[in-house]
């Protein structure tokens, strides 16, 4: 299927978003334990951008998750995530040159939906900065395939400009660091073949079985994110579940 072609997520699916609160109460009182046998890798800088409307609040859990793994963690620091398309990239770009000079080394990037498409051009710009790049639900590959236009005009009284044919070209191409995305098709907010990175070496996608809503709190995204971290600098491997956590993975993350 061509990116021209993949279509919103249903409104069936956009009302069934809620369901992904339900990941909270999971966190706390089931998969706490599991998650704090989690990899844990190099400390270094990791910067958690998050999606449309929201500020660093709402990746609280993912950063509260890294720093008790031993990670340097920073939220992106500029409010809400209602800027025009590229307007928070030289800022942001700025902040992690600044990360990296003041510790040594290259910064993380995680960007939940609109955050990971910023966080991938920032990478895109400053690849000597940028260690890897891991997004959740994040519509880089066609930016057009969402629901995010009743939100946007909700968010910010303001009539919704679709990406032009030169901007959905350039989201979609490879950017030049390690990149995972993490997606779900249960996704009501943006097509889920959407967030899919092309095939090629230190490029993957890792499916979990949340909502868009959900990824931020759910604890399957919480180890991938915790496991691509862990490699060491300079080494790239493709995401595989070990035998403790397979289960909460579909099995067509699991290859042979």
């Amino acid at each position: 299927m061509g990116r021209d072609a993949i279509e919103p997520p249903s409104l069936a699916l956009l009302a069934a978003e809620g369901r992904g609160f339900l990941d909270i109460p999971a966190l706390l009182a089931v998969a706490a334990p599991l998650l704090a046998t989690a990899p844990r890798g190099q400390r270094h800088p990791v910067m958690v951008l998050p999606g449309l409307g929201a500020d660093d609040r709402s990746t609280l859990a993912i950063r509260s998750f890294l720093e008790f793994l031993g990670y340097e963690v920073h939220g992106w620091g500029r409010g809400r995530n209602i800027g025009a398309p590229d307007a928070d990239l030289a800022a942001v770009a700025a902040r992690v040159i600044e990360l990296e000079q003041r510790g040594g080394s290259k910064v993380s990037l995680v960007g939940w939906s609109r955050g990971g498409i910023i966080a991938r051009e920032v990478a895109r710009q400053i690849p000597a900065s940028v260690r890897m790049v891991i997004t959740l639900g994040s519509p880089f590959a066609a930016p057009g395939a969402s629901n995010v236009r009743a939100i946007w005009r909700l968010l910010t009284g303001r009539k919704y400009e679709p990406p032009t044919a030169e901007r959905i070209s350039r989201l979609a191409q490879p950017i030049p660091v390690p990149a995972t995305s993490i997606y779900t098709r249960a996704d009501g907010v943006v097509a889920w073949r959407a967030c899919l990175e092309q095939q090629g070496e230190g490029r993957e996608n890792v499916e979990v079985s949340t909502t868009h809503i959900g990824l931020g709190f759910h604890a399957p995204a919480l180890w991938v994110i915790a496991d691509r971290l862990a490699q060491p600098p300079g080494t790239w491997k493709a995401f595989r579940p070990p035998p403790q956590v397979a289960i909460w993975f579909p099995a067509t993350t699991r290859r042979d």
